[in-house]
């Protein structure tokens, strides 16, 4: 309601105003006893068209206030206004890793004169690769701008995003930044590989606080994902803001309960972002991704149902909060936790020493010591949930375990979901033990496990608090970042603003163009992790080879004067022909290699090496147009 001592400007004049506090009070008090016809004092001027706007914020023509309001908003969801359009400067983004795949994950970003490195991450092989533990991406570019370097930002500790970080320190040592979890799991790492003194490397940082790393300033703000202690990265230069959210999503009832920093969100977003890079792994999940508080209910429905058995639980071993609600459970109802699993055991036992986790000694024992107690008064935190061979819980199914095997009533709570790959592998662990009696509780649970990332309407939200100017989904698959891409136009990003990155693929960002720079190499890089030694490529594509497609051994003894092979040729195969031809197979070999002996040129009989290359040519295509297969042939020529 209007005040009534308010005097209505006259249709033939209007009082002169400014937007200053002073002039407000000013006129203010000078109307404050005057009647509805005493002329208004101060300086008088022409009649305007438009109705002045009060400085205290309104007007009384809403046609007027509907297009100052409509200006309002414009200018707030613009984020070009908020950018220094007259810089020259810009940065360049190129990820090493994480695009096109789940895993992996590793970026630079970097200016003429400084470059950060954001994760490090590591991811699994498939079924082709035969003998390797893990891949890590190609250092390649990293080694050709080694003197950029400054340092390393850890978003989390998931094994994507720091699992590559001792054999990146084998050759480069820069400084790490991060929060305290993700450090003290690199630093177990480090432990491992018998680099301890790498420590002195370590930077644990502050949230909320920036940070000067080079050109750059750095901010980790707090964000929520299915891990401890995670953070997005808000990474400032002289071109602008970069807002990088690690893995994340929004969780406004976490168990430790710190919800995503918003307000860190939001200040970015209005002072403008010039670029987004964003999360995309569940950016085909519609609405919410479920808190992980859903998980809990279903553990005590199954731990209630349970409550005479021993119960064993099985998540990812980084998944803290979830071992942390089974263990919560298990110990209300007077069980003593046994954890069993490498990985598992060093990540509770460095959450528990951080204070992340907070357990009594007394509430744990130890594997020999689990027959002491009636089932009831057991439970089992392991590893396995993706059916890894092996895996403690693969080994207890199978009762290969030293101090537990499985037995007809034990309860299983598999509480994960299976990786895009490792379906086959879960399929044959929840086989193993349900021979072996136990019930098993896995997708008959709805709420069992929930996703750790961002479902499309947490998307759209961090995309509406940044309002980047540029966006880059990350994280993901193609169809993945696609879809993303999709939510970010729907979000108000320019079609033309966004651009769909690949491993290797530079960008240069400027707050007034984003444009492709070049193709840097990449690619991963194989690791026998028993031994913490890369395998090389081709003992991966030798291996590849014998598996598909067979293998051929020939030891020949060949008389150089007559053309001929001087005694019988030992031939033996593997993969390629059954036992029963075996004998004609090996004939098959002895007349080709008479026959290419007879019209072989003169000059390749003068090299045992260059022979040798000859036969496994001709012995390869016979094996083609027979056997429709590329088996790895080794030659063997005794030339007499």
């Amino acid at each position: 309601m209007e005040n009534s001592n308010e005097q209505q400007p006259k249709a033939d004049a209007v009082v002169e105003t400014t937007n200053t506090q002073s002039n407000t009070n000013k006129n203010t008090n000078s109307n404050t006893n005057e009647k509805p016809n005493d002329k208004p004092k101060g300086k008088t001027v022409p009649a305007k068209k438009k109705p002045p706007v009060s400085g205290n914020g309104w007007t009384n023509d809403t046609k007027k206030a509907f297009e100052i309001n409509e200006k309002i908003h414009r200018d707030r969801l613009n984020p070009h206004n908020k950018l220094n359009l007259k810089t020259n400067a810009s940065i360049k983004v190129t990820p090493l890793g994480g695009l096109g795949e789940i895993g992996g994950n590793m970026m630079v970003i970097e200016t003429d004169k400084s470059a950060i490195i954001i994760d490090v991450g590591m991811s699994f092989p498939d079924d082709s690769m035969h003998g390797v533990d893990i891949l890590i991406p190609d250092f390649t570019y990293l080694r050709q701008i080694r003197s950029k370097l400054v340092g390393i930002c850890i978003t989390h500790a998931h094994e994507d995003h720091i699992g590559a970080m001792p054999y990146f320190f084998k050759e480069i040592q820069i400084p790490i930044y991060g929060s305290p979890l993700p450090l003290e799991m690199i630093g177990s790492k480090f432990d491992e590989h018998k680099m301890k003194h790498h420590r002195s490397y370590f930077r644990a940082v502050q949230k909320r606080k920036p940070i000067r790393i080079g050109d750059f300033e750095v901010e980790w703000m707090h964000i929520t994902h299915s891990i401890i202690d995670c953070s997005s990265l808000a990474i400032t230069c002289e071109a602008g803001t970069i807002i990088h959210t690690g893995d994340f999503k929004i969780d406004h009832t976490p168990i430790d309960n710190y919800p995503t920093d918003f307000h860190r969100f939001a200040h970015y977003g209005e002072k403008g972002v010039l670029a987004l890079l964003s999360d995309s792994t569940n950016s085909h999940g519609d609405g919410f991704t479920k808190t992980e508080r859903t998980v809990g209910p279903t553990f005590d429905r199954i731990f209630s149902e349970a409550s005479k058995n021993r119960i064993i639980m099985s998540t990812f071993s980084s998944n803290l909060h979830r071992v942390a609600q089974a263990i919560d459970r298990g110990i209300a109802q007077g069980r003593k936790v046994c954890v069993i699993g490498r990985s598992m055991e060093k990540n509770i036992d460095v959450a528990i020493n951080m204070g992340y986790l907070k357990y009594k000694k007394a509430d744990f024992i130890d594997a020999h010591e689990v027959n002491k107690y009636p089932d009831s008064q057991i439970l089992i935190v392991t590893t396995g949930s993706q059916g890894e061979p092996m895996s403690a819980l693969f080994r207890m199914s199978i009762h290969e375990h030293r101090h537990i095997k499985i037995k007809p009533g034990d309860q299983i709570v598999l509480s994960a979901k299976a990786i895009p790959g490792n379906e086959g592998s879960v399929s044959e662990i929840i086989n193993q033990l349900l021979k072996a009696g136990a019930k098993v509780a896995y997708q008959n649970y709805p709420d069992i496990h929930v996703s750790g990332h961002a479902s499309r309407e947490e998307q759209k939200l961090i995309l509406r608090l940044v309002k980047p100017k540029f966006f880059l989904p990350i994280h993901g698959e193609y169809n993945h970042v696609l879809r993303h891409s999709e939510t970010g136009i729907s979000c108000g990003v320019l079609e033309r603003n966004i651009h769909i990155l690949s491993d290797g693929e530079q960008v240069e960002i400027n707050p007034k163009y984003m444009k492709k720079v070049k193709t840097v190499k990449t690619g991963k890089v194989y690791i026998d992790n028993q031994r913490n030694r890369k395998i090389a490529n081709d003992v991966v594509l030798d291996r590849q080879t014998m598996a598909n497609e067979g293998f051929v051994m020939i030891v020949a003894q060949v008389s150089i004067s007559e053309r001929k092979v001087s005694a019988p040729a030992r031939v033996t195969s593997y993969g390629l022909v059954d036992v029963k031809s075996e004998k004609y197979f090996a004939k098959e070999i002895e007349d080709i290699l008479d026959n290419h002996l007879a019209h072989v040129k003169e000059g390749i009989l003068e090299s045992t090496k260059a022979l040798e290359d000859d036969i496994r040519k001709v012995v390869r295509k016979h094996c083609v147009r027979k056997y429709r297969k590329y088996p790895m042939i080794v030659p063997t020529i005794i030339a007499q």
